[in-house]
């Protein structure tokens, strides 16, 4: 046998080790009958769950992607990604008062995740519920301050609340943490400023 058949026969049997290795790893992971949904095999059924709401959502199925996510939260339902992900197609799907209740469980999981804040007060200042939505805002504020899209969020709530001056400084300092923020810069021309 010549060098390069030798080199050959040796890249052959490590691409052909790398398959089965491969195939065996996916053979571990195959979802099994267990009926108490714990362990390895109910994580990869979840995992493979919010995958397949993530594609169907994108798809514009969000229907299926909320019947999936449900599925989901049945076998995981202390999962905050999940909760999370099925609060926001819940309110998507037009029914915002799951969603907020979704949330709320969120944040009994996670208290301290601002980008849920952010979520439930959006929802609230939908439902019209403007001292609740407040109270998430200034929680959101209060875990990150420099996340500008929380300014400029909350600046829209206090327009709808008719505070029009304390949303014209939530606008600024949405501009001072990112200047290149045109709807801040929108939102603050709208309220007679010069951005």
């Amino acid at each position: 046998m010549s060098t390069f058949q030798i080199l050959m026969f040796a890249a052959t049997l490590f691409f052909a080790f790398q398959i089965y290795h491969h195939v065996q790893n996916l053979e571990d992971k195959r979802p099994n009958n267990d009926t108490d949904g714990h362990g390895d095999r109910a994580v990869f059924s979840t995992e493979s769950l919010v995958e397949e709401a993530d594609g169907a959502y994108e798809r514009g199925e969000i229907g299926r992607a909320k019947e999936i996510l449900e599925e989901a939260y049945r076998l995981e339902p202390t999962n905050p990604e999940i909760v999370n992900k099925l609060a926001y197609v819940t309110a998507k799907s037009g029914d915002r008062l799951r969603g907020i209740e979704l949330y709320e469980r969120s944040l009994e999981l996670d208290e301290n995740d601002d980008l849920t804040h952010n979520a439930i007060a959006s929802l609230y200042r939908s439902e019209r519920a403007y001292e609740r939505a407040q109270d998430h805002y200034l929680k959101a504020l209060e875990i990150d301050e420099r996340y500008p899209q929380t300014y400029f969020n909350y600046g829209n709530l206090l327009v709808d609340m008719g505070e029009r001056e304390q949303a014209r400084e939530m606008y600024k300092r949405a501009l001072e943490l990112q200047s290149d923020f045109p709807q801040a810069r929108e939102a603050l021309l709208s309220l007679g400023d010069k951005a």
